[in-house]
């Protein structure tokens, strides 16, 4: 049997490990594609292993979105620091881009794809209608592929299919695509695939396969980042042109493409309902207590990411299962004097995330007239008003009263509640768990390699029915979730307005995450309690509410590093300063102080990835990004 033919900017294809998770599986020393594709079960191995590429969102090094950006930070531990800091840092460079594993590793996912498709059809044991599905899925996936390279670096080559092994010099140094078909190609590789797809999976040992919803809410996503800032009139890379003279971006701006998102937002919204999809709410039951509507609140927002499989998941990443995360996340929140576990606290969210949430009237902190923005420095003790949030009689910053559940869903802060972890009892405030990060305090700074660092833990990330022990600490796993119903209906908000300004259908998805949210409707509360009434009668300023209302809803799933670059925005975000409190102080006078951590720096050039000097060396008909 002829040998595989490797495009040499693609690299060779790797012999995979096999894995214990589901679909993640390889075909196990297959010598040639005559055994892999002899019978069904086989075929259904190389099936997985197109899976297997799935990046791995939940460990450290698993992607740029977590550790890249700017809304986590974590300690300078070196033994458990991940390689994007340096990038949060502003250290990129040509010679070993940090993250530029990621060109090889897609595509060898995109050629596996590849494979699969030219040899599924003469698998013999298998039924038409399963041969379509998975051809479905192994185009998706190859979508999803291409979708990854194309956020990250711009412009890409397209591999439409595998070059053979007659290929000559020339063919094989391939040129980047022009931005805009490329998302041409994904979004024909979706629509080829969308009808021979499953509405819903049955069989648990299968979820987190690719589904009608997944297909659907992916054409969404690709057509929104298409239609964004970053891609669409983007005058900035002008001058990226391929050796032919073939310009790499379109710089006209478009607001077909706006129209093309939400229709396909529409279309997704309709697929995802019809399967049973929807905004996830807790039970209001937890361990046979029956919870207050603050707490049940709370678990909604909380559980709509980490309960596996909820309601509201569209798409789960089954190679990405979040357990060794949570331990590295958690704070110990027992303060009982007693051997402290294993619970690093290593990962927190900067201040100027702990600001970005709403007041309790749903509004920017800076915005709401009943809020004291001015005083929110200050200190003040909590009262029994405040027992489900806030420990009765702590004394704690005026920043984490009178803020949105999804303020105390997301974050942890000293002093305050930690509901869950074997205490379900929201009826009785002295068993519920509560955070004190002073130093001296049982879960204080004892080193610079251990917590807090900037003195908000991520809460949203720890499943509420983990268990801590004396001695150990169990953790709920779950798989990350990729895209759930609110990013969706977020997407449609913001591609309507983008279209037609505000109108009663952009804010009628807005408010369905603000309902689940327990916070008033757009109008109701920039009515009420803003300060700048006006700004939901203009495109502009629904722009503005849309985009916060995704950083907030969406914080520490992955979304903000894209988001805020199709949106061009993280010039002016990631060059401000990483603050938090001064996690040194041993009293609320000397811990309530804003700290400067780091002083991050971001060009125009980082909005896109540098491909390595190595590539352009093998391939030179490859152009470099702009800027480096």
């Amino acid at each position: 049997m002829k040998k595989i033919a490797v495009s040499v900017f693609i690299g060779i294809i790797c012999c995979l490990a096999s894995c214990k998770k589901y679909l993640d599986i390889v075909p196990d020393n297959v010598a040639t594609l005559d055994n892999a594709f002899a019978m069904r079960g086989e075929a259904e191995k190389y099936l997985f292993t197109c899976y297997s590429y799935m990046p791995d969102d939940a460990v450290p090094n698993g992607g740029p979105a977590l550790f890249g950006g700017d809304e986590i930070w974590e300690l300078p531990d070196i033994s458990e620091t991940s390689i994007y800091r340096r990038l949060a840092e502003g250290d990129q460079n040509v010679i070993s881009p940090i993250g530029g594993d990621y060109w090889e590793n897609m595509y060898r996912a995109i050629r596996d794809c590849n494979i699969f498709l030219e040899n599924i059809g003469r698998v013999p044991d298998m039924e038409p209608h399963e041969k379509r599905q998975w051809i479905a899925e192994v185009k998706v996936l190859k979508a999803f592929y291409h979708f990854l390279l194309l956020r990250m670096y711009g412009p890409i080559p397209v591999v439409r299919a595998n070059l053979p092994i007659s290929a000559g010099v020339n063919e094989v140094k391939v040129l980047r695509e022009p931005v805009d078909s490329c998302f041409s190609y994904i979004t024909q590789l979706l629509d080829e695939a969308k009808e021979d797809l499953p509405k819903v999976i049955v069989d648990p040992q299968y979820y987190g396969k690719i589904t009608q919803p997944v297909a659907y809410s992916l054409k969404a996503k690709v057509l929104t980042f298409a239609a964004s800032p970053l891609f669409n009139g983007n005058t900035d890379e002008a001058s990226l042109k391929n050796p032919d003279g073939t310009q790499l971006f379109n710089t006209a701006y478009s607001e077909a493409k706006w129209q093309r998102a939400a229709d396909a937002c529409r279309e997704a919204i309709t697929v995802c309902e019809a399967a049973g999809i929807a905004l996830y709410k807790h039970p209001n039951v937890k361990a046979a207590f029956l919870i207050s509507d603050t707490t049940q609140t709370e678990l909604s927002l909380r559980m709509a990411f980490s309960e596996k499989w909820n309601s509201e998941i569209i798409w789960a990443n089954t190679q990405s299962w979040i357990d060794r995360m949570q331990i590295l996340a958690s704070p110990d929140w027992d303060p009982s004097p007693q051997a402290r576990v294993w619970m690093d606290n290593r990962y927190n969210a900067p201040l100027k995330i702990a600001e970005q949430f709403y007041t309790s009237n749903g509004l920017p902190i800076n915005e709401d007239k009943t809020w004291a923005y001015a005083d929110r420095y200050t200190t003040r003790p909590a009262t029994a008003a405040h027992r489900l949030y806030l420990r009765n009689g702590f004394t704690t910053a005026a920043l984490n009263f009178n803020r949105e559940p999804r303020f105390y869903a997301y974050l942890g802060f000293d002093g305050g509640i930690w509901y869950g972890q074997g205490k379900f009892n929201d009826k009785k405030e002295n068993e519920l768990y509560w955070l004190q990060f002073k130093l001296g305090d049982p879960i204080g700074k004892t080193s610079a390699f251990n917590g807090p660092v900037t003195g908000y833990p991520i809460k949203k990330w720890i499943h509420p029915d983990n268990v801590r022990s004396p001695s150990s600490y169990t953790t709920i796993r779950y798989p990350w979730p990729l895209m759930r119903l609110a990013d969706l209906y977020l997407l449609f908000s913001e591609c309507l307005n983008e279209v037609k300004g505000p109108d009663a259908e952009v804010f009628q998805y807005l408010d369905k995450v603000r309902t689940r949210a327990g916070i008033p409707g757009v109008l109701t509360a920039w009515a009420d309690f803003s300060s700048n009434p006006a700004k939901v009668t203009t495109k502009n300023g629904v722009r503005e509410i849309i985009q916060r209302e995704r950083l907030n809803e969406l914080a520490f799933e992955q979304q903000r590093f894209w988001d805020l670059r199709r949106w061009k925005l993280s010039l002016t975000e990631m060059n401000k300063t990483i603050t938090g409190w001064n996690v040194y102080g041993s009293t609320a006078e000397s811990y309530y102080r804003p700290t400067n951590i780091f002083q991050q720096r971001f060009g125009v050039k980082d909005y896109f990835w540098p491909i390595s000097e190595n590539n352009l060396n093998v391939n030179t008909n490859l152009v470099q990004n702009i800027g480096w």
